[in-house]
């Protein structure tokens, strides 16, 4: 099962990798829904008839894409009628890879710091390679198992 999740991970991060190219961009001043009506010459009434909804609705939907409070639904419907396709995704800053790694190296460090005070307490610390090696197995380890507290804030 594990294998498995692994393997979603890998080919989730193939086809997020697409999106990356678009990081840069920036959302339009008066947001997409009039930028892209705009371009093409459309009113807001004319807008509103092929959503079938007024014309001050068209203008709430679009202040409603600039604060954050539309609906997916809307922002699917209204990119329907403007011959767009919504598209919705969340990309990853770094690989979905990457952060499942780093995340272990965190919890495991933080972990081996613990155990290192205990073991050097009762004078069984490890020599620095050993360190090393003992850290790098508990990281794979945990990107292999992915346990259920590898998320905790604590």
């Amino acid at each position: 099962m594990k294998n498995r999740t692994k393997l979603v991970r890998k080919q989730l991060d193939k086809t997020l990798l697409g999106f990356r190219s678009i990081l840069g961009i920036s959302i339009p001043q008066k947001g997409w829904i009039r930028a892209i009506r705009d371009s093409l010459g459309m009113s807001g009434k004319q807008l509103a008839d092929r959503l079938h909804v007024t014309q001050q609705r068209v203008s709430e939907i679009e202040r409603d894409e600039l604060t954050g409070s539309i609906t997916l639904k809307s922002m699917r419907k209204v990119a329907d009628c403007l011959d767009c396709v919504f598209v919705y995704a969340f990309v990853p800053q770094i690989s979905l890879e990457h952060t499942v790694h780093d995340r272990a190296t965190q919890v495991a460090n933080a972990r081996f710091k613990r155990a290192s005070q205990s073991m050097l307490l009762e004078g069984q610390a490890l020599k620095e390679d050993d360190e090393l090696d003992a850290l790098y197995d508990m990281v794979e380890e945990m990107i292999e198992t992915l346990p259920s507290t590898l998320w905790d804030d604590s």
